[in-house]
């Protein structure tokens, strides 16, 4: 049987790029999006680049677990037991200030990058028992531990979201599924390129490195916590962030 990863939020930018991959790879990939439309069109780039199987579903966080289960479900349906389950999608929960955000916005936060993250390893989870191993990856941030203004839910969710990958692979240890996350800092996504919340003027941008990551540097990081690469890691966190998480301030260049 060959490998298989289920990537959410995988249509552009970073999800996009750790499709491709783990295509490269020879992988079988499935998408997920809040849209069933644009994660089939995103499969079929997958195929016709790379000629893999790929196969697109809605799968957000208005589904029931009991409806999310029926993609699992069609996975193996079509012959695959998941390999690797990478958990990208995220609310970004942007300009939430803290004394005028309502608590029906913060929840919202919460549920999409805990709760609906926790329900869809589980299902994952249930697939990798039976084939007997298998590899969860976080998306995570570096604003699990640093702040950033009016994102008190992000920051919140992302740290809680480390607890929760820690417990999972002290739990799932037994069943031979590594969890693991991936931390990144800033990323030349769309948003940064359209300077979305003037996020190109944020001190993140200034990097020990001197450089923010691509895609490709979070997909490797990806890939490599999914992959057998790293057979005997678990409950780790891995950086991707030109080492902004190091420094006490940026060094702004004088003509910035």
């Amino acid at each position: 049987m060959k490998k298989s990863v289920f990537i959410t939020g995988a249509v552009v930018n970073t999800g996009f790029g750790v499709a491709e991959r783990f295509a490269k790879e020879g992988y079988a990939v499935f998408i997920g999006s809040r849209k069933q439309e644009g994660a089939d069109e995103a499969a079929q780039k997958i195929t016709e680049k790379y000629g893999v199987f790929a196969k697109g579903y809605k799968a957000d966080s208005t589904m029931s677990e009991e409806e999310l289960k029926a993609v699992f479900d069609d996975m193996k349906a079509e012959g695959y037991l998941l390999d690797c389950l990478v958990l990208n999608a995220a609310n970004l929960g942007i300009r939430q200030e803290f004394l005028t955000v309502s608590v029906e916005d913060f929840s919202d936060v919460i549920y999409t990058n805990m709760i609906w993250n926790f329900i869809l390893a589980r299902q994952a989870a249930l697939h990798m028992m039976e084939k007997g191993k298998g590899s969860i990856v976080f998306v995570n941030s570096n604003t699990a531990y640093r702040c950033i203004p009016d994102r008190i839910a992000y920051s919140a969710s992302k740290s809680g979201a480390l607890g929760m990958m820690r417990a999972l692979a002290f739990d799932l240890g037994k069943y031979n599924i590594r969890v693991n996350a991936v931390l990144p800092g800033m990323i030349k996504t769309d948003r940064w390129e359209n300077n979305y919340n003037n996020c190109r003027a944020a001190l993140s941008n200034y990097t020990p490195l001197g450089d923010i990551a691509t895609f490709e540097d979070i997909a490797n990081a990806v890939y490599y916590f999914g992959s057998d690469e790293s057979r005997n890691t678990t409950g780790a966190e891995l950086v991707v962030d030109g080492g902004n998480m190091i420094q006490l301030y940026p060094i702004v260049p004088e003509d910035k």
